[in-house]
Formats: C-alpha cells, structure tokens, sequence
C-alpha cells in the first residue's frame, strides 16, 4: 500500500510545466516572414549528434524537478502487521535444597530424589510437557533456592533459555553441614522483594519496547518437604508478600512413602522410609494470607497434578494490536534528483556546452 504523506506537495508537479511552456512560449506566435517550404533548408544544414542532444539538459533538469517534488510529497510503502501484546505473570520458583530433600521418591519408573524431581516438574511447568503443561512462554520467571540461606539461583527474565542451565545448578546441601536448615521465611521474603520490583527488571530487560508487556499478577511457587527452623518466621515473608499484593502457592513435598537406596554385596536394593508427619499450617496460613493455595504432593504424580491446578489458575492472554508499518521511500527519489543534475551540470559544462 503506497500512500503520500504530504499529498499538497503533489502541486509541485506543476512548476516544471510551468517553466517549460514559459521557455517555449515564443514558439507559438505567428512568423514575420512566410515561406512556401523549409524542406531544402533543414537538408542543407547537416546536424552532429551534439547538435542533436542539445535538448537532454533541460529535458534532466525537468525530470529532476519532478522526482524532487514526489520526494516532497514523501511517499510511503505500508504494510500491515500484528503485535502481540503480553499480559504475562511474574512468577518466582522456589526450590528446598536443604538435606531432607535428598530422600528418593519413584519418578516415572526411577526412584529420583526430592530435588531432582521437584526440578524436573518445574521444567515442564515451564517449557510444557506436550500434554497437559502447555508451558509459559510469556511469563516472567525467576528461581531461588535455599537451605540455611536464601540465594536467588536466576533473576526474572523472559529469556527462559537461560532458566536450564541455572536449574542445573542447585544442589543439595552437604547432609550435617552448618547450611543444612530450612530458612522457608527468609526465601519468601527474598522472592517477594524480587517480585515487588519486577517491573524495574523489565524495564531494563525491554528497553524502549516496555510497552509491549505488563505483568497481571505476581506469585511465588514454594517447594519444600521441611519446617522452618532458621531466620525469619514464614508468617514474616507471607506479610511482605501479602503488603505487596503477590500470592504464594505453597506444595509440600514427601508425607508419603520415600525410599533410600542402599548398597550390599548382592547389590543396590531401595528401601521404604517412613516420613515423618510435616507440620502444614504455617505454610497453609501463608497461602491463605496472599490469596494462594496450599497443597500437599505425597508422590511425583501428585506434584504434577499441583503444577496443573497453578497452571490452570494462572493464565495469561496474549492480546493482539493490528497496526501499519509505514516506510520512507523518499530518499532513493532524491538521490535520482541530485543524479540527474549533476549529469545535466557536467553535459552544460562539457559535451554539450553553449557560448552566448
């Protein structure tokens, strides 16, 4: 689609006729002298080429000042296009790498432990599974992890590339070690201050094109098989959470029968652990607070089937804007302007030069 953007310019097409029927205008008046026939004489005055060309100046000059007054006019090559506007949902993953975790559950045939699977379910969470987690592809993601401490493992992005190779590096915790605990209260205030300048991370992430996103909600995904028993008390980081209007989504993990593996000379042989009875209503307080849910995953199904509901519950659409992208074509009509009068400027002053 061409269109013009300052079509009143298009009345510059007539300066160049003006100016020719102006130069020309002598032409039209009646002759002095009549002669019968002027045959004999044109035959007898031979003609070169450059007598021939003397017309090709002005005739460039002319088509110059045509092209000029187009390019005045600014022609303009548009084309339809379509946007998509994300109204994504900010979310921050956060995994329990304490010890306890380290108890192995049956995953699909193999006994996994806790960490492992709890890592895998959430990359499907994210990147989908083909099945019933139709993954988050306009989502800004974020992933702690804690034991003793609270580490943010990869900040909130859009580049969700980059959230595998940062999944792969949490680890358990050294069993007996001094950073062996369950800080779940200081993770969920690292989370929800992550969250709570999530559009500050956009903003640098977008650039001039921050328009194009906005977050419609904010929650956490708390992970963990344990109690807190360090740091801020969970009731702590619920508050934050609850102050700045984000949602936690609470999932106890284990409860359930775990295995541990065990060596003897007759092989590797797994055996069924009793879990002790995890303490919930902390966790399910903190979830009611925000307004989340708390659930409990005894098994790695039962943990899938609790990434469904959050999937299911926190959807985003994604809003399409139909708009016209318009091109300057002005410029190569310019450059063939100036071409042609510099080519009548080296003809006048050359070839096809005149002397009074």
């Amino acid at each position: 689609m061409i269109r013009f953007e300052t079509p009143w310019a298009l009345l510059a097409l007539l300066v160049p006729l003006l100016l020719w029927l102006w130069r020309h205008r002598s032409r039209w008046r009646r002759a002095a002298l009549a002669f019968s026939s002027t045959t004999h004489a044109r035959q007898a005055a031979a003609q070169s080429w450059r007598a021939r060309l003397l017309w090709l100046p002005g005739a460039l000059r002319t088509l110059a000042l045509l092209l000029l007054a187009l390019a005045l006019a600014r022609p303009q090559a548009g084309r339809e296009q379509i946007r998509d506007v994300s109204q994504g949902i900010a979310i921050a993953m956060v995994l329990d790498r304490s010890g306890s975790m380290r108890q192995e559950m049956d995953f699909e045939g193999r006994l996994v432990n806790r960490l492992d699977v709890a890592k895998e379910v959430f990359s499907r969470f994210v990147f989908g599974d083909g099945k019933k987690l139709r993954g988050r592809p306009t989502d800004l993601i974020g992933m702690l992890a804690f034991a003793r401490y609270a580490d943010t493992i990869c900040p909130l992005t859009l580049s969700h590339g980059t959230l595998r190779p940062f999944l792969d590096t949490i680890q358990l915790v050294i069993g007996g070690s001094s950073e062996d605990a369950t800080a779940i209260g200081d993770a969920l205030a690292l989370a929800a201050a992550r969250l709570h300048t999530a559009e500050e991370t956009l903003k640098r992430q977008l650039g001039k094109d921050k328009d194009v996103y906005k977050i419609k909600s904010k929650v956490i995904i708390l992970l963990t098989d344990g109690e807190n028993n360090v740091g801020r008390q969970v009731e702590d980081g619920a508050a934050l959470a609850a102050k700045w209007g984000i949602k936690i989504y609470a999932i106890g993990i284990g409860g359930g029968e775990g295995y541990q593996v065990v060596q003897t000379p007759l092989g590797r042989y797994k055996m069924p652990l009793a879990s002790p009875g995890m303490n919930t209503r902390p966790l399910e307080a903190a979830a009611a607070k925000t307004g989340g849910l708390f659930r409990m995953a005894n098994d790695a199904a039962s943990l899938l089937d609790v990434y469904r509901e959050i999937d299911e519950l926190e959807r985003s659409d994604v809003e399409s804007i139909r708009f016209v992208d318009y091109r300057e074509l002005f410029t190569p009509l310019v450059l063939a302007a100036l071409l042609l009068l510099t080519l009548e400027l080296v003809l006048n002053c050359t070839w096809l030069r005149r002397i009074p």
